[in-house]
């Protein structure tokens, strides 16, 4: 009964914890998503739109906290004198802004230099004017006669993508790049400067009311998203036609949702077999008792006992465990949290960790009955003679046996996996640039049936071992059984059912411990390369505009303590056709010396090859899979592209060639992005500035960046980065989940599991078997004889589940790793095993064993009459 609580306690405390942190990372996936959107709503309005009205009719809306128009006009271009030359520069946009709209939506405007309020500049158009606070710009508007205003601060926009994004833009049509040139006046010289320009050419001049909503949305991002979207569509009907919503949140928040998907196959394959394993460990302890459990029973009808009164013995005993097996487990699962997740609650509402704790104690519930009212329920009919007789019948294999289920089980696991490998599937999927999950659920099937099938298969081989293969068992028995070695193989043999049940739950538990520390170290170790990937280098410092980094910074970074190395990279912008993408500009030559370059990033498998081929082709240039399908590309064809030229700020053809495919690279995004020459790239453009800086460290990233942003200056409106604060980004960005604590949780129940899958399972099979041992000490066994039954036993069941177990946890570990390889970028090169973690596990399952082993033995030392009365 003590055996079977622990099992029930650790199903509950496995299940309630997991459960809760699962609903509380949902919770903590629609928080993220709510908070990275400043402008939940952008509503475009139509030509025949009455702004007021409109205005009124949006802020009136269901959910509406704050709304704000704002007006978009169009620039021909920006002028200004400074130092007795003329900056001019391409077309651009001016925004008018309400009063307070910073504070209104905070993070969409960032204050560089001067005031936050009045005209503003954005960064780069102040350094494509070469203006600064106090300097007088010129602003040429279509139709209408130029006007001048005043600089009264620089600011950047961090939300340029969304804030000057096509609304209404039909699917599938392509990014649209911010403006280069922004200006920002106050809404009323706005429309004192475009209202005319309205009458003149309608649509140069749009407006739109800018919207944020009340933060009182559901835990679950699903939810959420479809309650912001069917307010979105409530309020374009609403607007009868005269609004079209830009619905932001809807995107970030439909992009949760995918990560949640992600976040349920994380709990169906690291943390569903460990609460399978539980039950199964609490079944075969439970069912470790039943031959004892007859033999009382029978003695109970002996005396009287009607059916009724054993099975409601029965059930009192299942109702005792069930009761002492959940409070043990709720109090597990709160040490849990406190433990490895950092708080009791896992970080969830007091509802939801409710709610998964009393889901969890009617599961433990349900596993007590199940384990122990069910089988006494069966063995009810053991007292009538049909019953008595059909026991001494020959006992006949089981059925799974007979069709040879665990065969075929493997067989559809491996062709299920050779068709997801071969059809390319992925479960991250990045269509127009957009990462999104597509999950094939067939997929999933095949490490479930490696599992299941693996563990069928340790049954069928153990139990044959010791059925057919008494000669090999017996001289695997001979150091720990001498001279008995065939006796015992003879007892193991009579034991089988018994040891290869043993045997199957050890397996089972390696199995579930390899398999989940191996993913988790290798997902734990592709974070730190997709960190280091998004980051760019240990340390990156950034900026947008156009004139780039100071070209001294690289100098004086190189000074800095902690900087092993460093290297200017362009990241510019350049037209394939309509399609317009990121471009790098880097020295082929020198760029492994700040950032590692890994074969997995180009597409033929070697980043030295790919490199040289860039470096002897001055014009060559590297573009993704994607450009090289959608524009018919093959090796050495004339690719023209438009890049912006620093003489005049517009757009003009530079023809490079293709010279190789690359899918990954630092800082890139995930979507169509090319790579070239910086020294070509200037020369074509008129300007060799570097807009990223990558710094390798042989010290503290952090303590670096901080060195970094002291040499850049508060104003410089650069970005500086670091690997240790993206690597949480990275932990917490696609799943918004960070593993750290998950894999603490999971690995801890691992160990538990190997114990009691060895000790404990060990320690009731011998006690079953202590009439046994009483018969042959009676017989005049001596300790050692004992022992060797003992020894040989525990070795076969532990050593044979645990090769069993560890054979099939790393197919487990290759097979997911295989499935999920779109959730690591860039997929790993091999697997990553905890040796430490692993050696935690054996030293736990090996003192269990000589635990249970030695108090089997020491047991034996009592007088063969009192042995055989116990028993």
């Amino acid at each position: 009964m003590a055996g079977a609580v622990v099992g029930v306690a650790l199903t509950v405390a496995l299940l309630g914890s997991l459960g809760a942190f699962f609903s509380a990372s949902k919770a903590a996936m629609t928080a993220q998503a709510v908070k990275g959107v400043s402008v939940d709503w952008q509503v475009q309005l139509s030509a025949g739109a009455q702004p007021v009205r409109a205005l009124r009719q949006i802020a009136g809306a269901p959910g509406v906290d704050v709304a704000a128009p704002v007006g978009y006009g169009d620039a021909t271009s920006f002028t200004t004198k400074t130092g007795g030359s003329v900056q001019t520069t391409g077309a651009g946009k001016v925004l008018g802004l309400p009063s307070g709209y910073a504070s209104k939506f905070p993070g969409e405007i960032r204050s560089l230099v001067g005031a936050s309020s009045g005209v503003l500049l954005a960064q780069q158009t102040a350094a494509n004017l070469q203006a600064a606070v106090g300097s007088r710009v010129t602003i040429h508007r279509p139709g209408l006669a130029p006007t001048e205003v005043k600089v009264a601060g620089i600011v950047d926009l961090p939300a340029a993508d969304s804030m000057f994004q096509t609304v209404g833009a039909p699917p599938g049509s392509g990014l649209t790049a911010p403006p280069d040139n922004v200006a920002l006046v106050p809404l009323p010289m706005w429309h004192r400067l475009y209202d005319s320009v309205a009458r003149a050419d309608a649509a140069a001049v749009q407006q739109q009311v800018h919207v944020r909503l009340a933060r009182s949305l559901p835990a679950d991002p699903g939810a959420a998203f479809a309650q912001v979207t069917g307010r979105a569509l409530n309020l374009e009907a609403r607007l009868a036609g005269h609004g079209i919503v830009g619905n932001n949140l809807g995107a970030q928040l439909d992009a949760a949702r995918g990560d949640a998907v992600y976040a349920q196959l994380l709990f169906m394959f690291l943390g569903l077999p460990g609460v399978v394993l539980a039950a199964l460990l609490t079944i075969a302890v439970a069912g470790a008792g039943r031959d004892r459990r007859r033999r009382e029973q029978a003695l109970l009808r002996l005396r009287g006992a009607t059916s009724g009164r054993v099975l409601g013995l029965a059930a009192a005993e299942a109702s005792l465990v069930a009761a002492a097996g959940c409070a043990l487990g709720v109090v597990g699962a709160v040490l849990a949290g406190r433990l490895a997740l950092g708080a009791s609650g896992f970080g969830a509402t007091n509802a939801q960790a409710i709610v998964w704790v009393l889901a969890a104690c009617v599961a433990g519930t349900a596993l007590a009955f199940a384990s122990i009212l069910l089988p006494a329920l069966r063995d009810a009919r053991f007292f009538s003679v049909k019953a008595s007789q059909a026991d001494i019948a020959k006992v006949r294999s089981p059925l799974w046996q007979r069709v040879y289920l665990d065969f075929v089980l493997l067989a559809c696991s491996g062709l299920v996996f050779w068709k997801a490998v071969k059809s390319g599937y992925q479960v991250v999927l990045a269509p127009e640039g957009v990462p999104t999950i597509s999950v094939d659920y067939f997929t999933l099937a095949a490490p479930l049936m490696l599992w299941i099938g693996a563990a069928l298969l340790a049954w069928r081989l153990a139990d044959f071992s010791l059925h057919r293969g008494r000669r090999v068992v017996r001289a695997a028995n001979r150091p720990f059984a001498g001279g008995l070695s065939s006796v015992v193989a003879s007892s193991m043999s009579r034991q089988r059912l018994l040891l290869t049940k043993g045997l199957v739950i050890v397996a089972v538990t390696a199995s579930f411990a390899v398999s989940t520390s191996v993913f988790n170290a290798t997902y734990a170790a592709q974070s730190k390369v997709d960190a280091q990937l998004t980051n760019g280098a240990d340390v990156t410092a950034t900026t947008s505009a156009s004139s780039g980094l100071a070209p001294s910074l690289a100098g004086a970074v190189a000074r800095l303590p902690g900087v092993s190395a460093d290297q200017p990279m362009q990241h510019r912008f350049a037209y394939v056709g309509p399609d317009l993408q990121d471009l790098y500009g880097i020295n082929p030559s020198t760029i492994e010396q700040a950032t590692p370059m890994s074969d997995a990033f180009f597409g033929n498998g070697s980043a030295t090859q790919t490199l040289q081929t860039l470096r002897n082709n001055p014009k060559g240039v590297l573009v993704s899979d994607e450009t090289v399908k959608d524009f018919q590309l093959k090796l050495g064809d004339t690719l023209r592209l438009r890049m912006q030229f620093a003489r005049d700020h517009k757009y003009h053809v530079v023809p490079f060639q293709f010279v190789g495919v690359v899918r990954e690279f630092p800082t890139a995004p995930h979507d169509s992005f090319i790579v070239a020459n910086a020294s070509y790239v200037g020369r074509q453009t008129g300007s060799s500035a570097a807009q990223t800086l990558l710094v390798r460290t042989n010290g503290s990233p952090t303590q670096v960046a901080a060195g970094v942003r002291g040499l850049l200056g508060r104003g410089s409106g650069a970005t500086v980065t670091d690997l240790n604060h993206q690597l949480h980004l990275t932990l917490t960005g696609l799943t918004t989940l960070d593993l750290t604590g998950l894999t603490r949780l999971e690995l801890a129940f691992a160990v538990f599991f190997a114990a009691a899958a060895t000790g404990l399972v060990l320690a009731l099979g011998f006690r079953e078997r202590g009439r046994n041992f009483a018969v042959l000490s009676a017989l005049g066994a001596k300790r050692r004889h004992l022992a060797s039954f003992v020894w040989s036993e525990a070795v076969f069941v532990t050593v044979g589940g645990a090769a069993l177990g560890a054979l099939t946890g790393w197919g487990i570990s290759y097979v997911l790793v295989k499935i999920l390889t779109g959730v690591f970028d860039p997929p790993p090169t091999h697997l990553f095993v905890p040796w430490l973690y692993l050696s935690i596990v054996v030293a736990a399952a090996v003192g269990a064993v000589l635990a249970a082993g030695t108090s089997t033995i020491s047991a034996t030392r009592r007088s063969a009459a009192r042995l055989l009365r116990d028993f």
